[in-house]
């Protein structure tokens, strides 16, 4: 299992953030090892103090495939939730300087908790979604999938034009605006559609 992330895919966040908006889709992916199971606490890491959260949709891969045509592209899905890429801010400002890769700030052990998924057709149009994450009871960031600047379609044709996708890999589509900084102790729940998704604290 794999997790491929996509950077900027929504055009406040970009501009937030200081970052160029992308002609075509922007991913880098997280190991195993940085997914974070629904309910398990997320451990703030001893080696940044500016981790920030940036809450997303994300997809399920339910079938191996390469080279997939955008038309056809949402068969290889059936489920999806919310997760949160996690990233350490003051890590890839550093990595960024130098024109290095962003794996010590994006990858980490534990860096992409994710929620229960439910299956795609419970809601009536998967293109128009609302999501939201609160932290210790307040909304700090809300989303709308139509906000997307590539849709499902075209992320996973792009992504599997280089790498194949296979069962079980997930994909996290990118986040709105509203990103910003945890703290240990903070209580995070996520939400599509008004239902709670994904919950955790911060230690």
């Amino acid at each position: 299992m794999k997790i491929i992330c996509i950077g900027r895919n929504y055009r406040e966040h970009a501009k937030e953030l200081n970052n160029a908006v992308p002609e075509k889709p922007v991913f880098f992916m997280k190991p195993d090892t940085a997914l974070q199971e629904n309910g398990l606490p997320f451990v703030y890491p001893d080696f940044s103090q500016e981790v920030h959260y940036e809450t997303e949709i994300v997809l399920k891969i339910s079938r191996d495939g390469k080279r997939i045509k955008e038309t056809e592209a949402e068969n290889y899905f059936n489920e999806i939730s919310v997760g949160i890429d996690f990233t350490a801010r003051d890590l890839q400002a550093e990595q960024k300087k130098k024109g290095l890769p962003w794996e010590i700030a994006k990858a980490f052990d534990g860096a992409a908790p994710v929620g229960r998924f439910v299956e795609k057709n419970r809601f009536p149009d998967i293109h128009h979604l609302a999501f939201s994450l609160k932290i210790n009871g307040e909304i700090r960031q809300q989303g709308h999938t139509e906000d997307m600047m590539f849709g499902y379609g075209r992320i996973i044709s792009y992504v599997s034009q280089f790498i194949t996708l296979k069962k079980g890999d997930l994909i996290f589509t990118g986040t709105p605006s509203g990103v910003g900084p945890t703290r240990k102790g903070d209580r995070f729940e996520a939400f599509i559609e008004g239902e709670k998704l994904l919950e955790f604290e911060v230690q």
